[in-house]
């Protein structure tokens, strides 16, 4: 009997089980994140009080993984706080970039699909000082759409759809 997985097969498997460590919303852009326990995400709007809900597209929802931040402080030196990155969910425990194109949890309600790699901006070497930008690079998380709305809140856990159950 052949046990040798597929590629397709690992990437279905994903049965670590993450936690969501942060959450921040800005209301305009360049405006500063602001820290909140709990949020309500909508099919329609994304993250309510952001600056992108009602916008759509492919970056309605931007995760980064904790133990990226933690690559990037070591890297520059300093502590690097969620809320200079920009992203809106900071999770830890699973590999984000594992989720990139695939449908995952957050909580009990909340579906996510993971659309592209959160590359990082200029504005990074203005939050994180010199190197901020190239110290982010293959750092940034990822951008996901809503697929079904809820509320989610700091620990709930984030995992793989297909490891639902």
């Amino acid at each position: 009997m052949d046990t040798m997985k597929t590629i397709k097969d690992l990437k279905a498997s994903l049965p670590q089980v993450g936690r969501i460590e942060w959450i921040g919303i800005r209301s305009k852009r360049r405006a500063e994140v602001i820290s909140v326990e709990r949020v309500s995400i909508s099919e329609e709007e994304g993250i309510e009080g952001d600056h992108y809900s009602k916008q759509g597209g492919k970056r309605m929802v931007t995760l980064i993984q904790k133990e990226h931040l933690d690559v990037v402080s070591t890297l520059l030196r300093k502590e690097v706080s969620p809320g200079q990155i920009r992203r809106n969910i900071v999770v830890s425990g699973i590999n984000l970039l594992a989720l990139h194109d695939e449908t995952f949890s957050l909580g009990e309600e909340v579906v996510l699909k993971g659309t592209g790699y959160c590359h990082p901006c200029s504005r990074m070497e203005e939050n994180l000082g010199a190197g901020g930008y190239n110290a982010m690079r293959g750092h940034g998380g990822i951008t996901a759409v809503v697929v079904d709305g809820g509320e989610i809140s700091v620990g709930n856990q984030a995992k793989l759809q297909n490891e639902i159950g």
